[in-house]
């Protein structure tokens, strides 16, 4: 979506950015009449913080499918939020980003589950205890039953940070950029067609494909770029 992000207020005459606080209100006096200065930019990213404070709390006194719901529900609203491009800059598809996510998916696959594995709720409380500052166990340490959470959940981080580069490349064009893009998005379709039943290794892979996309980018780094074609050439779905 394109905005005027530097506005002012008709009413008072105050400056600010809506990129850093994400309204159009006036912060000083609360006018909703406001002016943009600046063109029109891409502008996805609204201000978002995931804070799973009140979350942890509940761990000592409530059922673990009651706690892994909250928290579901909490990393839906931030994962809502979120976007990838601030003010016509790419940003990072980033560690909070991809944990929120994965709790979203795994806590709601324990909320409904009619029995939860010692293995499930370890997985789903580490996670809650880190997803805010951007921790996720490793690859190795996701029980068999969730790692189709971990697939699903990384196949729509992907999609989404997919579709908010091809926004940043609509003003900034690079068609090797765009192609690698088409060809993530195949192995994307193909993860989330197999119910994201595929080996917590093969959905790092396509979070690390599109990482370097954007650091390529981002950095203007052609070395990221090749990194980024040589992983989709070798990519396999590892069952």
């Amino acid at each position: 979506m394109k905005i005027r992000g530097e506005r002012e207020c008709q009413a008072c005459g105050t400056r600010w950015s809506y990129y850093e606080t994400g309204s159009v209100v006036c912060p000083d006096c609360g006018s909703l009449r406001s002016v943009g200065l600046d063109d029109p930019t891409e502008h996805t990213a609204n201000p978002a913080n995931l804070d799973l404070t009140e979350i942890r709390a509940l761990v000592d006194d409530e059922p673990v499918a009651d706690v892994a719901e909250a928290a579901a529900e909490r990393c839906r609203e931030f994962v809502r939020k979120s976007g990838f491009v601030s003010g016509g800059a790419l940003q990072v598809l980033d560690d909070t980003y991809l944990a929120a996510i994965e709790l979203r998916y795994a806590g709601e696959e324990v909320a409904r589950s009619m029995r939860v594995s010692d293995d499930e709720e370890y997985y789903v409380l580490e996670l809650l205890r880190g997803a805010d500052r951007g921790e996720r166990p490793q690859a190795d340490d996701v029980p068999e039953s969730l790692r189709s959470a971990r697939g699903l959940a990384y196949a729509e981080a992907v999609d989404a940070y997919r579709a908010d580069v091809r926004r940043y490349l609509d003003d900034n064009p690079d068609e090797t950029a765009r192609s690698l893009l088409a060809t993530l998005r195949d192995h994307q379709k193909r993860i989330e067609a197999l119910d994201g039943d595929v080996s917590a290794r093969t959905a790092g892979e396509l979070v690390y494909v599109a990482r370097a996309i954007g650091r390529a980018l981002i950095d203007d780094d052609e070395t990221a770029l090749a990194e980024a074609q040589r992983r989709l050439d070798d990519f396999e779905v590892a069952l």
